[in-house]
């Protein structure tokens, strides 16, 4: 049995049939006999839908105000998804990035994290339940909400799979791993099975969306392994993994 924390982003939870699809899969892991906790982003354009009626409101928003906004998007997905598990024959718990123990500084639309202490989802996972958390999103010391900026979601996962002391930390997209290039502009591109984080780095800095630079730079402090994988097949995707180190060598997930 393994500890995993699987990412979804916002094109993998669009909708109520790609929720419902989300939960199939973590129950197969569940099934599988690991424990599963899950870090959600909003739901498709949820997020640039809140910012634009904010503008229709307020051209200067306040930053707190804007954050409160924000972590609405999350908050929505997280239940749903409890609920499509509830709703398939398992249990699920939902947290917020607060409820989860999601500490951070208090620089507004781009906070960095300082502490996760993810005592809930522990006893979530303890109960033998799915524990879902909310990405992108923590309190500072003045109990206000707060978000992560752009990669967020991809932040709060590896950060979250480190403080659980998570065996790897799978990030679903749409997308089938790692590639060459863009294979939805370039359909020659190559599926990189093994890369490891200097490189991944190095093709985030060049502007690779794959993942976000302050994701795998946390993960490479821990040597957290990631898994990039895509939510809409059971492709093998690609492992990013400290350098020198043989993928035989990780847990048979």
């Amino acid at each position: 049995m393994a500890l995993i924390v699987q990412k979804y982003g916002g094109s993998s939870v669009a909708d109520a049939d790609s929720i419902k699809r989300v939960a199939r899969r973590i129950i197969e892991t569940k099934n599988a006999g690991h424990d599963v906790a899950v870090v959600v982003s909003a739901m498709g354009d949820t997020t640039d839908d809140l910012i634009d009626q904010a503008m229709s409101i307020d051209s200067d928003p306040p930053a707190r105000e804007m954050d409160m906004l924000m972590t609405a998007g999350e908050r929505i997905s997280m239940s749903l998804l409890a609920m499509a598990i509830h709703a398939a024959g398992s249990h699920a718990y939902s947290f917020t990035g607060s409820q989860a123990g999601f500490m951070t500084d208090t620089l507004f639309g781009a906070a960095h994290i300082k502490a996760v202490r993810p005592d809930r989802v522990r006893r979530a996972l303890d109960k033998g339940s799915v524990a879902i958390v909310a990405g992108f999103q923590g309190r500072d010391d003045n109990g206000d909400a707060t978000t992560l900026g752009r990669g967020g979601s991809d932040t709060s996962a590896v950060a979250l799979a480190v403080a659980l002391g998570a065996d790897i930390c799978e990030i679903y997209t749409d997308v089938d791993g790692v590639f060459t290039a863009d294979p939805r502009i370039v359909p020659t591109a190559r599926r990189i099975p093994v890369i490891d984080y200097e490189s991944i780095l190095e093709m985030a800095s060049c502007g690779s969306k794959v993942l976000a630079l302050r994701c795998v730079e946390y993960a490479q402090r821990f040597n957290m392994p990631l898994h990039v994988r895509s939510s809409f097949s059971h492709r093998p995707g690609t492992l990013v993994i400290p350098a020198g180190v043989d993928p035989r060598e990780l847990p048979n997930i």
